[in-house]
């Protein structure tokens, strides 16, 4: 079949998803076609207009669009790339981007619209509105899959890890004690900031730009804190590592009163790299990943990982343990399984 596979948008985490699954549908044979949908939000969003000079003889600008208008832009760009390569299957990672009326369009000229929805459930009010506009909707957490269901055929997809990024490296040197990566919410700088880490070498990487002056948690966050990590930098950072930690932001958790289910992809991926890890339960987790501990509070998760450095040979083997459950959670394991939805 021919595919086109939109990419959502925003240049990092979810990105990964998108390639991750261009690259597993190439490798089955399958002819696949992408539409840049980052590069257009970014031409259309930073364009600048001439608008006259300053006192000073220097140039004045303005903004050729609103945001509103850059976003329209970039995505009615599809149009073009659909008449190009004519797909058969139209797979959007995200969609948020893609306005319903877009997505309806396609349908109606034969396309098969395929939605892989990654903020479920935190933003399953959004992402139910574009559901309706689909052939075949992907849920990353099934937590509202009947609603889902109700509109038409949909599956939960769980999260996955890419083999070559994701990998143990039993050899590389070990830099950190305890590493994280993800944005420094104020649920989380709480959080870290309870753990009691004197004496550990920690690395929190990742946008933590909401530190206070005193907190101690300014000796381990990235020396560029709106910084965000890449995926091949973060398999790295777990890498070097010898221990790992996964905590939900509690600004989702709290406003949907701890719904999720399903882990998370931090999870899949600090199983898939070897990494031992102190786990925020979910359900999912605590099914998938019963060798490893899961904690409830910050101090008994700074015992957990102190008692893990103490230990390393029962972490080792923990960490594999945790890596053979999620050993079939790959793009290219879930390809085959939507080929097969849409072969049915």
């Amino acid at each position: 079949m021919r595919w086109l596979v939109g990419h959502p948008g925003p240049s990092f985490s979810v990105a990964d998803v998108h390639t991750g699954w261009v690259e597993a549908l190439r490798a089955l044979g399958e002819d696949v076609y992408t539409f840049n949908l980052d590069d257009r939000l970014l031409f259309y969003d930073s364009t600048m207009i001439k608008v006259g000079e300053n006192a000073e003889g220097g140039d004045v600008f303005r903004k050729a669009v609103t945001r509103e208008q850059a976003v329209n832009l970039a995505a009615h760009g599809i149009l073009g790339a659909l008449y190009q390569t004519w797909p058969d299957v139209v797979f959007l990672v995200s969609a948020f981007f893609m306005p319903p009326g877009l997505l309806d369009m396609m349908r109606g000229r034969g396309h098969k619209v395929v939605l892989l929805h990654t903020e479920s459930p935190y933003q399953d009010d959004e992402q139910l509105i574009r559901a309706a506009c689909a052939d075949l909707n992907l849920v990353n957490d099934p937590a509202n899959l009947p609603a889902y269901r109700a509109l038409g055929p949909a599956e939960y997809m769980p999260h996955a890890y890419r083999p070559e990024v994701h990998y143990p490296a039993p050899g590389a040197a070990k830099l950190w004690d305890l590493s994280f990566v993800g944005t420094g919410f104020p649920s989380r700088v709480r959080f870290f900031e309870r753990m009691a880490l004197d004496g550990l070498d920690v690395r929190l990487a990742g946008p933590w730009f909401q530190l206070d002056e005193d907190s101690p948690l300014r000796n381990y966050a990235d020396p560029d804190p709106e910084g965000c990590v890449g995926n091949e930098e973060t398999a790295d950072i777990y890498r070097q590592s010898r221990t790992g930690i996964n905590f939900y932001r509690r600004e989702s958790e709290d406003a949907h009163q701890g719904e999720g289910w399903a882990c998370g992809p931090r999870e899949i991926e600090l199983a898939a790299c070897g990494l031992w890890f102190a786990r925020d339960p979910r359900p999912e987790s605590d099914e998938l990943f019963p060798m490893l501990p899961a904690f409830t509070s910050p101090e008994e998760a700074g015992e957990l990982v102190r008692w893990a450095l103490a230990h390393p040979e029962d972490a080792a083997e923990a960490a594999g343990k945790a890596r053979s459950a999620i050993a079939d959670r790959t793009f290219s394991h879930h390809a085959r399984k939507l080929l097969a939805l849409l072969n049915n």
